[in-house]
């Protein structure tokens, strides 16, 4: 299983009703177009998990006390921690529903992206083996199953109603590890930092591991998706100060040039790791 955990998203501890038991576990998509781009980066993957847990605390109408799913599976094979083990769902549509099941969304939807991988079908069922160990029964079900909508849609839907299958090939091996996160140098970053704002347009110093960071500060909602270009100019530059900002920095502790402390909040949050 390889899992990323609320703590390495940088999220609390989910607010969300206490629930240790249910009857199974119902299985849904976005329902909204979803980017191709989720199937070759696996940042886009947990950006658009963050985006997905920020648009359901905006919405006052639902009124959610956190993400409204008990996991997430991406395209890589990823299990992504939402509300968590022991934690009541907000995703199946009302409470009598909601109490009967725990919730898997597959991040795929209604355009692009629309079909699940083999390796996020061996993620859902992860987390279904996950949630059995910790109270689920052992029904599997589609969102549409006792409520009038078409999640989660025909290709999930069809592999649900044939039992949920773990594909072949996707269940990892004792001890085996998942692959190691991708490397930041913070000597590089404070390097470009330092170097690309004063340089000609689109130089870059460190152009792979910038663009790590740049997607996190995009994912932030800090940087415009123009500027994620592997350049750490002027603009990357103002995101970091703001996520600095963020990071409760103020004053010339916030001059948008990478620090340890910082650096590697924003690594735990986005799936990269920081080294010298």
């Amino acid at each position: 299983m390889k899992l990323v955990t609320r703590a390495q998203l940088g999220w609390p501890a989910s607010a969300a009703p206490t629930q240790t038991s249910t009857k199974g576990v119902k299985v849904h998509y976005e329902g909204t177009p979803v980017s191709t781009k989720l199937l070759t980066d696996h940042a886009e993957c947990l950006a658009e998990w963050q985006a997905i847990r920020k648009s359901h605390l905006a919405n006052t109408k639902e009124n959610y006390s956190d993400i409204a799913y008990n996991y997430g599976a991406c395209a890589h094979g990823y299990l992504l921690e939402g509300r968590g083990i022991g934690k009541r769902t907000g995703a199946n549509g009302n409470q009598p529903l909601n109490i009967a099941h725990y919730a898997i969304v597959g991040l795929v939807g209604s355009e692009g992206l629309t079909k699940p991988t083999d390796a996020m079908l061996g993620a859902i069922r992860d987390g279904i083996e996950l949630l059995r160990q910790h109270g689920a029964g052992n029904e599997i079900k589609g969102h549409r199953d006792g409520y009038a909508t078409e999640c989660p849609g025909g290709p999930l839907y069809a592999w649900v109603q044939k039992g949920a299958p773990r594909p072949a090939g996707t269940a990892p091996s004792p001890g085996t590890p998942a692959p190691a996160k991708p490397k930041v140098s913070l000597a590089h970053v404070v390097y470009a930092a330092r170097h690309d704002p004063q340089a000609a347009q689109g130089h870059t110093s460190y152009r792979a591991e910038v663009l790590l960071v740049e997607k996190a500060l995009h994912a932030e909602g800090l940087l415009a998706t123009q500027y994620v270009d592997g350049s750490f100019g002027t603009k990357t530059v103002s995101a970091y100060a703001a996520w600095q900002k963020k990071c409760g920095y103020t004053g010339t502790a916030a001059d948008g040039i990478p620090g340890q402390t910082s650096l590697t909040k924003l690594a735990a949050k986005h799936g990269f790791q920081v080294v010298a």
